[in-house]
C-alpha cells in the first residue's frame, strides 16, 4: 500500500504458514508514518480478540500498539544481537566508561605546588626590544 516515497502501511492478520503478501484473514488498522500526526487508525476490539485466540504480533506492530496504548507491556526491539556481538559491545561500552574515568580523574588530580619563576613584564619587553634592534 502507499506509492512511491509516501509510505503507509496496514495491520492485518494472515495465516503463518502463508506468504505476507497473499491474502489476508482480516485487517485491523491502517498506520500512515508520513503525516505530522502519524495517523494510526486501529480497530480495538478486534485486535483485543485476536489477541486473546492467540496472535502473535512482529515487534513492530508491539511497538505501534503500546504507543497507541493497546497494548500494555515494554517496547520489544526488532534487531537482536548474538551473544558474541553483545560481548563485544560491552567491552567497547566497559572500555569507554574507563576511558572516561582515567581523563576525569586526570583532570581532577591538583597540579604541583612548585612555584614557577616568572619574569616581570619589563623584562621580558626588554629583551624582546634588544632582540629587534639587534
Amino acid at each position: 500500500m502507499g506509492k512511491t516515497k509516501r509510505p503507509s502501511y496496514r495491520l492485518i492478520v494472515s495465516p503463518k504458514h502463508k506468504d505476507t503478501q497473499s491474502g489476508q484473514i482480516e485487517i485491523l488498522g491502517q498506520y500512515d508514518p508520513i503525516q505530522k500526526t502519524k495517523v494510526i487508525n486501529l480497530k480495538k476490539e478486534r485486535i483485543e480478540y485476536w489477541l486473546s485466540v492467540g496472535a502473535q504480533m512482529s515487534p513492530t506492530v508491539n511497538n505501534l500498539l503500546i504507543n497507541a496504548g493497546i497494548v500494555k507491556g515494554d517496547k520489544k526491539r526488532s534487531v537482536f544481537f548474538s551473544k558474541k556481538r553483545t560481548a563485544k559491545l560491552n567491552k567497547a561500552k566497559a572500555d569507554k566508561k574507563a576511558k572516561a574515568e582515567a581523563t576525569a580523574t586526570k583532570t581532577a588530580e591538583p597540579k604541583s605546588a612548585e612555584p614557577v619563576e616568572v619574569e616581570s613584564v619589563a623584562e621580558v619587553i626588554s629583551e624582546v626590544k634588544e632582540i629587534v634592534q639587534a
